[in-house]
């Protein structure tokens, strides 16, 4: 995404990744993940982007090289930078960079490492920047091009001066700071939406407890200037790659620095538990999930992507399978691996024929075609009309008058009219 909005920008850039795949796939046309407008941005400017394995063929006519790699999570929380560092140890020899940037998340202090590197490899004229991305999946290219702001953290004015202009066109403000304070941006950013989410969670579940609507509380709170409207969507809780890594790498970092975070630690927890809470409340109405078949509505972490890193849906067939359950599924662009929990559950082609012989469904994604089933005749081909909601993307009187049993978050449950 990075390389096409760049390319847009009127710069050639050529792309090297170590997958054959995905290189074949965008040689020859086509998008090996699923983005809105990333093909037609590709195809659009295919002059002046290339796709290549060779890291000598991607670096030699390079004045900037930006790194784009992942860094997962570790078993303690900490993000791994071997993928970074691969990249770092394959600039050795390319003196004529003008500069390296890096765009991949990292803890605070990765920077002064790389550009200590830098220097130990003879690359002392080399400029180093820290220029986080903040996209959101489903419109990654909007945000790019239209941004809320473009951070760069460095340590010289010329660095700065070739990162601005290499997003002249881009239409937001350049942030320019430290390379810490860089660094730490797209980490709070990201904490502090989280903690959005788990907080409007934890009202709901005090709603649940005390009859309120977390719906029209959330709207009221949203009004406020101060706070904004903004992830206070009560629901199963954040994925997706970005917060559920984030959240705890920022932890760990604090950690090892001797400070127990410990606002950001309850934030993780309380999203841990929130699929889990789910499935407990269903019990409740069903009994027990032993032979029962239960439909999952989407499993993708969030609509308008493929994306099933951290989904919630995860937890949730899972729990159910280890409670005797057959789980059913559904999702429009979800591609599931032949691996636990989804290799013991049977896939569907559309929401009606999962549900069909069911006895409950959960709304795990909010899929607009979730939205537009005949709710009266899903209930009519169900064992049993009963519907976990947890998107509140339904109308609770609306299913109640089909019949079903609904159960929402932060919601009370309406039983059939």
């Amino acid at each position: 995404m990075t390389a096409a909005c760049f390319a847009d920008l009127g710069h050639r850039v050529v792309v090297r990744d170590i997958q054959p795949e995905r290189i074949r796939l965008l040689q020859s046309g086509e998008i090996p993940f699923f983005e809105p407008g990333l093909g037609d941005l590709i195809s659009k400017n295919k002059d002046r982007l290339t796709f290549t394995l060779d890291v000598q063929e991607a670096v030699s006519g390079a004045e900037v090289v930006y790194v784009c790699v992942d860094t997962p999570p570790m078993a303690s929380g900490d993000a791994d930078l071997s993928r970074v560092w691969a990249v770092i140890d394959a600039l050795k020899d390319a003196t004529h960079l003008a500069a390296v940037v890096v765009k991949s998340t990292v803890p605070v202090g990765t920077g002064e490492r790389v550009r200590a590197a830098l220097d130990g490899a003879g690359l002392s004229h080399v400029g180093y920047a820290a220029n986080p991305e903040f996209t959101a999946e489903g419109k990654a290219v909007a945000d790019f091009l239209g941004p809320d702001r473009v951070v760069v953290g460095t340590a010289d004015a010329a660095t700065a001066a070739l990162v601005r202009e290499l997003h002249e066109g881009v239409d937001g403000p350049v942030e320019v700071m430290d390379v810490p304070s860089a660094e730490m941006v797209k980490l709070a950013s990201n904490a502090l939406l989280a903690t959005k989410i788990s907080f409007i969670n934890e009202i709901a579940t005090v709603c649940e407890a005390t009859g309120a609507d977390i719906e029209e509380v959330a709207k009221a709170i949203g009004m406020d200037h101060r706070l904004g409207p903004h992830f206070l969507k009560a629901g199963l809780g954040y994925g997706g790659s970005c917060f559920p890594k984030d959240s705890r790498a920022l932890s760990a970092l604090a950690s090892n620095s001797g400070y127990p975070f410990q606002l950001l630690n309850a934030v993780i927890q309380v999203n841990e538990l929130q699929p889990r809470r789910a499935i407990q409340r269903l019990k409740s109405v069903l009994g027990t999930f032993k032979g029962s078949r239960i439909a999952l509505l989407g499993l993708t972490f969030k609509p308008g992507t493929d994306d099933m890193r951290e989904a919630p849906s995860g937890i949730i067939a899972a729990r159910l399978l280890a409670e005797g359950a057959q789980v059913r599924c559904w999702d429009p662009l979800a591609r599931l691996a032949d691996v636990e929990p989804w290799a013991s559950t049977t896939r569907h082609s559309s929401p009606m024929e999962a549900v069909t012989g069911a006895d409950a469904v959960i709304v795990v994604t909010e899929w607009p075609e979730v939205k537009a089933i005949d709710w009266a005749a899903a209930g009519s081909v169900m064992r049993r009309a009963v519907c976990f909601d947890g998107r509140n993307l339904l109308d609770p009187q609306e299913l109640a008058a089909a019949g079903f049993t609904y159960m929402g978050v932060g919601r009370a449950t309406q039983t059939p009219a």
